[in-house]
């Protein structure tokens, strides 16, 4: 093992060795360890990375209440995602991956290929002026603009007779 683990004392037996990956590297620690601990006896201290930013993440308590060591459990069919690296106790062949891998994760082919595609953004992206010209002064009048907003209707209005009169009533 490294330097980065205590010679003796803890509740781990260094007579029985575990092999275990993490993001796809080999690694070794002791039964009893958990993953968080077995991580940072191999020098690992980027555990992970923040969900909006891609900042960098480490261990940061021993117990159940840890923020950043969220990882992903098994491979394949057998995964378990968002478990604390500080709850998992180590066993032999188990595999773990960081959940939040940043911007590392993205592949040049599929970053080329989502920035050729045409964009699917509306054509206008500001907020909606509501009559008003960019000097302040209204372009139109409120009942104007009242009567441009009505005369988009769908096309099947529903008439409901109404008691005023015999009137029918038109709701678009």
């Amino acid at each position: 093992m490294t330097s980065y683990r205590l010679s003796k004392g803890g509740r781990i037996d260094r007579a029985k060795p575990l092999d275990f990956t993490f993001d796809g590297k080999p690694m070794q620690g002791f039964a009893g360890d958990t993953l968080a601990s077995a991580l940072l006896a191999n020098g690992r201290q980027l555990v992970g990375r923040s969900f909006k930013y891609h900042r960098p993440r480490g261990i940061l308590t021993a117990g159940a209440a840890e923020p950043n060591a969220l990882v992903t459990i098994g491979e394949g069919g057998r995964t378990e995602a968002n478990t604390r690296a500080t709850l998992v106790e180590l066993y032999s062949s188990l595999t773990a991956k960081a959940r939040t891998a940043g911007p590392r994760s993205i592949s040049t082919s599929a970053l080329s290929t989502a920035c050729s595609r045409p964009s699917l953004a509306p054509a206008s992206t500001t907020r909606p002026s509501c009559g008003r010209r960019p000097s302040g002064k209204r372009s139109m009048s409120r009942s104007s603009a009242r009567r441009q907003a009505l005369a988009v209707r769908p096309m099947n209005p529903i008439r409901i007779p109404t008691k005023n009169a015999g009137r029918i009533a038109t709701c678009w």
